[in-house]
């Protein structure tokens, strides 16, 4: 990840780590194949999910991205959605969407089919200190 705003690739990098310590969520997610990209304001990461579990993560900038759906927010939303204790309105991605600060485009059918799923592997650098 070449990205120069090392909060946020530490905030990317415990999103893969968490993910790779909860066998449960990666259970949950066991029918997802799918690509997203998350866009932290002009940053973006593409998430390659294969059966639960990151199979690919490349980093931004993307010339002609593939992906079947894309989150945006600027960089200091997502810092608050990744607090320990989010404040309100702060705490869950339709919460953001709801204040108009984040962006879901695309084919979002994995998405909301799999909604759980995501809501917990985008929060995962809350709780990446915690022990599981």
């Amino acid at each position: 990840m070449a990205m120069s705003d090392p909060q946020v690739q530490e905030a990317i990098r415990q999103i893969r780590d968490r993910l790779d310590a909860d066998p449960g969520l990666i259970e949950r997610g066991r029918l997802i194949d799918t690509t997203m990209i998350l866009a932290v304001g002009e940053d973006e990461w593409r998430f390659r999910i294969v059966e639960g579990r990151i199979a690919a993560l490349d980093a931004g900038p993307f010339v002609t991205p593939s992906y079947a759906f894309r989150i945006w927010a600027p960089r200091e939303e997502w810092l608050r959605f990744w607090q320990p204790v989010p404040p309100p309105g702060s705490h869950d991605l339709f919460a953001l969407l709801k204040r108009r600060v984040l962006r879901l485009e695309g084919d979002l059918h994995p998405l909301i089919a799999n909604l759980f799923y995501f809501k917990f592997l985008l929060a995962g650098p809350r709780t990446a200190g915690a022990s599981s």
